[in-house]
């Protein structure tokens, strides 16, 4: 059950990392951002309630909390809405196929997790992969016939896939701090005050965005996406990835974030009307394989991650 729970939620988190392209489009980001964290708070007000069971949080764990939010929430929510509107579905799923990775290299960094030779073989997996993916969409600008538009579009698409890059380093954090407060807090408390967090951090540029913004011009599906995307990323995912990593080494738990990329890029071609071409195809085979090398060794070589 706890494996499906993290395959769950980092399919949730594709799905939705894919869909806020509609809403970036029609909302400001911060106003977007804002949005979600108001909706989360309404839905689950009760989860802030401190379990009977549950011993009084330390400073320490005040501090996990803040950053768990700070990184997993605020800084992850501007990368990917505003990467997301520079660059493509298709382009954000093979670039975070890059988490699991990122994951190993941190939890080595800080935590002093041994990295052994596969994850280095699987890491410049991911790197070649990504590699591949950023020479297609070169061919795609050399061939181009309208060179100005295109040289607006690729400098766009860099800057986009550098800012879902920082998103990835953002959910790699996350699912580092995320393993350490599982030990001390119920996945349903951790949820509600990453989120109470997040929109305190967007409340001041939220509030001056929705000022001057006109909300009758919104259509009435983007409000249904909003609120899907709301639920999606401030309650369910959270919530279903801090159940499945309670009782799963953090390690083993990053292999399922391939759930994330596959589900992107699917609701690009699906939803979005994007493609994948025979070289996009390969760079994501290579990608899912370093993901595969990089996790396999590293769920077995680690059993728990352990809090100081």
């Amino acid at each position: 059950m706890a494996y499906f729970f993290l395959a769950l939620s980092m399919s949730l988190v594709g799905s939705y990392v894919a869909l806020s392209k509609p809403l970036v489009a029609a909302l400001p980001v911060f106003l977007l951002a804002w949005l979600r964290f108001g909706v989360g708070i309404l839905a689950m007000p009760h989860w802030l309630k401190t379990p009977q069971d549950e011993l009084p949080m330390t400073t320490n764990t005040k501090k996990l909390v803040f950053l768990e939010s700070f990184f997993g929430n605020f800084l992850f929510t501007l990368c990917m809405l505003y990467g997301i509107g520079l660059t493509s579905a298709v382009s954000a799923g093979v670039i975070m196929a890059s988490i699991p990775a990122v994951i190993a290299v941190l939890s080595w960094f800080f935590l002093g997790e041994k990295i052994n030779r596969r994850i280095v073989m699987g890491i410049a997996c991911v790197a070649l992969g990504t590699l591949l993916f950023t020479i297609s969409n070169t061919a795609l600008f050399l061939h181009s016939d309208l060179k100005s538009a295109s040289i607006q579009t690729y400098a766009h698409a860099f800057w986009g896939n550098l800012l879902i890059f920082g998103a990835v380093v953002c959910e790699a954090t996350y699912a580092v701090i995320g393993k350490k407060l599982t030990a001390t807090l119920s996945p349903k408390r951790i949820t509600a005050l990453i989120n109470l967090w997040g929109f305190a951090l967007m409340t001041p540029m939220g509030l001056y965005v929705a000022w001057t913004f006109e909300f009758a011009s919104v259509a009435f599906n983007i409000w249904i996406l909003l609120i899907f995307y709301a639920l999606a990323a401030s309650v369910g995912s959270v919530w279903l990835w801090m159940t499945g990593l309670k009782s799963i080494p953090a390690a083993k738990a990053g292999v399922f974030t391939v759930m994330l990329p596959i589900s992107t890029a699917s609701v690009g071609v699906l939803f979005l009307d994007e493609t994948l071409s025979l070289l996009q195809c390969v760079a994501f085979g290579i990608c899912l394989l370093g993901v595969v090398m990089a996790t396999h060794s590293g769920s077995e070589a680690t059993e728990e991650i352990k809090g100081d």
